[in-house]
């Protein structure tokens, strides 16, 4: 019986009880978690849910008496590019300047496109965790701190939204939040206008953005009429069931020193190869999916698709990665979403 006591005595360490305190603050956390999405969820009204009458299955902004008039406008502006970070965001007003430069540069580069990048996929009310009452304090010293573990607060914040993003219980509702703030959010960059041509929505997202990006798109296709929904998923996090039946392709970028994009394959039985129906492995089999290689990428930091460092092709990270997004074959309706990746090494 000694071993036993060994392991008794090892358990009763102030070390060993630290980390079980830590662990079972951890899983609280996760358990108490889903509540925003679920108080978001009743406090809605039967017409905001799109259950009152078919008139009104759409988001307010998307009302008939709502949509733009202006022809000139139609004419002018049919592109959405909407940006979705990942979990280490604070807020939505707030993306790495990387990031920001990023989305500017694709914007500028086609006229009719329009850059959307006040979308916080984390919160069901698109609110800045600063704006989050009892735990203000802690967010906010989170986000001033550069170090551990501020920031791992939040990205552990944000990952638990990530995992409701993709729960069966919890994600219809929580994507449907997020895809109401998309739309709101379009209609404040550029009002969307009553036309007879669809409008081009690039949902462009990274980390576990790209989760709630494609949750999203289950109702921004059934909202958006005619619309073709391109999900570019850069370094990005996802469980391989929600929105492939319904983005008209998803391109998904992953660098080679990326460990976080490996995780999905493993964690997720969509993703599993041999799981042939799951919707991810039917996309791909169907060319709706591509997957490409961007190089010797982390996934974040200097050396990361958004960083500074100078990569292997004498230009640094963020313009490559600008670069292979820039040549995909999704800015303009003419052009048709091909299976390939772009050519750039």
């Amino acid at each position: 019986m000694s071993w036993i006591n060994r392991v008794f005595h090892r358990l009763s360490s102030t070390t060993v009880r630290l980390i079980l305190v830590m662990a079972g603050f951890l899983v609280l956390w996760g358990m108490l978690a889903p509540v925003t999405t679920i108080l978001w969820w009743l406090n809605q009204t039967a017409a905001s849910l799109g259950f009152e009458a078919k008139e009104n299955e759409k988001p307010d902004v998307l009302q008939p008496q709502a949509l733009a008039q202006d022809d000139s406008l139609a004419t002018n502006i049919n592109c959405y590019l909407v940006f979705l970070p990942g979990v280490g965001n604070f807020s939505p007003n707030e993306i790495a300047e990387g990031e920001e430069y990023f989305i500017d540069q694709l914007a500028s580069r086609h006229d009719n496109c329009v850059a959307v990048k006040d979308v916080f996929p984390y919160s069901v009310n698109n609110r800045d965790l600063s704006d989050q009452n009892v735990l203000t304090p802690l967010w906010e010293a989170a986000k001033d701190s550069d170090r551990f573990p501020g920031q791992v607060f939040i990205q552990i914040r944000n990952l638990w939204r990530f995992a409701i993003s993709a729960d069966d219980r919890y994600g219809p509702v929580y994507n449907l939040s997020v895809a109401r703030t998309i739309v709101e959010r379009m209609h404040m960059a550029h009002p969307i206008v009553r036309s007879d041509q669809p409008v081009n929505l690039v949902l462009v997202s990274t980390s576990g953005g790209t989760q709630v990006a494609l949750g999203a798109s289950d109702h921004l296709h059934d909202w958006l009429d005619e619309a073709r929904i391109t999900v570019v998923s850069i370094g990005g996090a996802f469980e391989g069931r929600e929105g492939f039946n319904q983005a008209s392709h998803v391109y998904h970028f992953y660098g080679d020193r990326d460990w976080v994009t490996d995780l999905p394959h493993v964690l997720f039985p969509a993703r599993w190869p041999f799981v042939v129906g799951s919707p991810v492995n039917q996309a791909q089999r169907e060319n709706r999916y591509t997957v490409c290689n961007s190089g010797d990428s982390e996934h974040t930091g200097e050396e990361g698709y958004f960083g500074e460092a100078i990569a292997y092709n004498n230009t640094s990270y963020l313009e490559q990665t600008l670069a292979e997004v820039a040549q995909l074959p999704i800015w303009s309706l003419d052009q048709p979403l091909i299976s390939i990746c772009p050519t750039q090494r």
